[in-house]
């Protein structure tokens, strides 16, 4: 729904979020590892079912496209709904598509569950946002889109590894009956302890689409897109890059990749911190910090205690933008705060979609496991302008 929020409460402190918006975070992280958990089991997954592995492989794509195209028609559709019970709701689709999936014996209906949970996926994240910055003063907004956010990069640095490691001792199924399980407490936690919010004016299809023709919303979704391809291309392609680039041993390769996390926890914590009140000098600090990165990887890539450090770095400044990212996006879509959210999130799901794209270009061009860096660097780079003109229009604005 859109329009003015009101709160049934508000916190005495005016540093703390409320524990709701923390419980966002945590259903986003229970939904969103099943996302990253596929990438480990794929072969298994293959092997069952007697398919190839890049056949195997299109659950990644059907996932995919379910939050690429689903996420801005479901939050429409959804938009007169209490954001609670679209909550609610969303869970439960994607928690019984999930279990559906794991009981079939045809993989072309363990496809479709897969587009299923990428759609209701899509519609949790874009309002599980808009719903934890309706349970903040206006200044902590950013910040608390953060948390929620930071679900998600617990998913992929923890809860993607975690429920591998579950299926490699349960078959392949395990990983994602865990997932199922965390999302039903999340629902069952959502009903007990999400205060209901309420509005002051009704919400409107015609309202949303209109404010959603801003041309410089377009240019924060191009800027999201962008930076999500870049840091994601460096980091997709890290474990080919350490051990056959730098030289590093495969078995510090996942402590590398934990330092990844760290930094990307370290990142969403500053940008959180900062967005509120100087989003633009957190985007352009997060976009300039990855171009930097990017290119000490690709020129310094021989030093291995360079490149660890490098590694870590590369975390902080790409998800440094999420809450400034988010920040802008509510801002300037303040009138169809549901829409944009679910628009970001298919933005975000592009920007990873870009990795395989590029990058297997550049590879299958011939250019080496070494140029992947440059690819990344080169689409921070590109999205620089976009947020200098943001900041140009908002100066003149305010």
């Amino acid at each position: 729904m859109s329009g003015t929020q009101t709160t049934p409460h508000v916190p005495e402190s005016r540093t703390k979020l409320p524990p709701s918006v923390y419980l966002l975070g945590f259903s986003l992280f229970a939904m969103g590892s099943a996302e990253f958990l596929v990438a480990g089991v794929l072969p298994a997954i293959s092997d069952d079912f007697g398919i190839t592995l890049s056949s195997a492989g299109a659950m990644i794509t059907a996932f995919a496209l379910g939050v690429v195209i689903g996420g801005p028609p479901l939050a429409v559709l959804t938009l007169r709904w209490p954001r609670r019970t679209t909550l609610v709701a969303t869970q439960a689709v994607f928690a019984a598509s999930v279990a559906i999936g794991l009981v079939t014996d045809s993989f072309g209906v363990l496809l479709a569950t897969r587009f299923v949970s990428g759609l209701a996926y899509a519609g949790y994240f874009a309002v599980a946002a808009v719903t934890a910055i309706s349970l903040v003063t206006p200044e902590r907004t950013a910040r608390a889109s953060g948390v929620v956010v930071s679900g998600l990069t617990l998913a992929m640095v923890a809860g993607g590894p975690a429920s591998a490691l579950l299926s490699h001792f349960t078959g392949w199924r395990g990983g994602f009956w865990a997932v199922v399980a965390l999302t039903a407490v999340g629902a069952v936690l959502t009903l007990a302890a999400v205060p209901a919010t309420s509005t002051d004016e009704k919400p409107s299809v015609r309202r949303e689409l209109r404010t959603m023709r801003q041309p410089r919303l377009w240019g924060v979704f191009a800027a999201t897109l962008l930076t999500t391809g870049a840091y994601m291309t460096s980091y997709n392609y890290l474990a080919a890059f350490l051990t056959g680039v730098t030289g590093i041993p495969a078995v510090w390769v996942p402590a590398v990749l934990t330092l990844f996390g760290a930094g990307a926890f370290l990142g969403i914590s500053i940008g959180g911190r900062i967005a509120d009140s100087r989003p633009h000098h957190a985007l352009l600090t997060g976009a300039v910090g990855i171009v930097v990165c990017s290119v000490l990887l690709a020129t310094l890539a021989p030093y291995a205690l360079a490149v660890v450090l490098l590694v870590l770095l590369l975390g902080i400044a790409g998800f440094v933008l999420n809450p400034p990212i988010y920040g802008r996006v509510f801002t300037i879509a303040a009138q169809a705060p549901t829409l944009a959210g679910a628009t970001t999130v298919s933005a975000f799901q592009l920007g990873i979609s870009l990795v395989p794209v590029l990058a297997g270009a550049a590879l299958t061009a011939g250019a080496g496991t070494a140029v992947i860096p440059w690819v990344g660097g080169g689409l921070a780079l590109v999205a620089i302008p976009f947020i200098l003109v943001d900041r140009i229009v908002a100066r003149h604005r305010s």
